[in-house]
């Protein structure tokens, strides 16, 4: 899958790698920090366009609980914003609380399709 919702990452290769990891991780947590979405109580994967069909479906799959947590964020957030103001220190997204929750419903979904792509082009021959 080059591309899709998840895009193009290079994070396999570089954690693979404990020297490239020592040099990267430092940029990688700058960028996390100044893109400043854990100071709104965002999670990384609250971040996924949700127009695209395969994060709709994979929104459809997360538990009752996800469902809630992830509204309750948005929700805290958007009124964040209309404040002009980040959340309380104490209400930020810690970086170990950062997880990737959605990606592997989108994963699952991408690879689904391209199952069903597949099973879609199949030519059966009668003998």
């Amino acid at each position: 899958m080059p591309f899709g919702p998840l895009s193009v990452s290079l994070a396999p290769y570089v954690q693979s790698s404990k020297t490239l990891l020592r040099w990267v991780q430092p940029l990688a947590n700058w960028y996390a920090n100044a893109s400043r979405y854990r100071q709104y109580g965002f999670k990384y994967d609250d971040l996924l366009v949700e127009e695209n069909p395969a994060v709709q479906r994979a929104l459809g799959r997360l538990t009752p609980r996800e469902t809630y947590d992830r509204a309750y964020r948005l929700k805290r957030a958007s009124h964040a914003s209309v404040l002009h103001a980040p959340l309380a220190k104490d209400q930020w997204t810690k970086p170990e609380e950062d997880v990737r929750y959605l990606a592997p419903h989108v994963n699952n979904v991408a690879a689904e399709d391209a199952e069903r792509a597949k099973w879609d082009n199949v030519i059966v021959k009668k003998h």
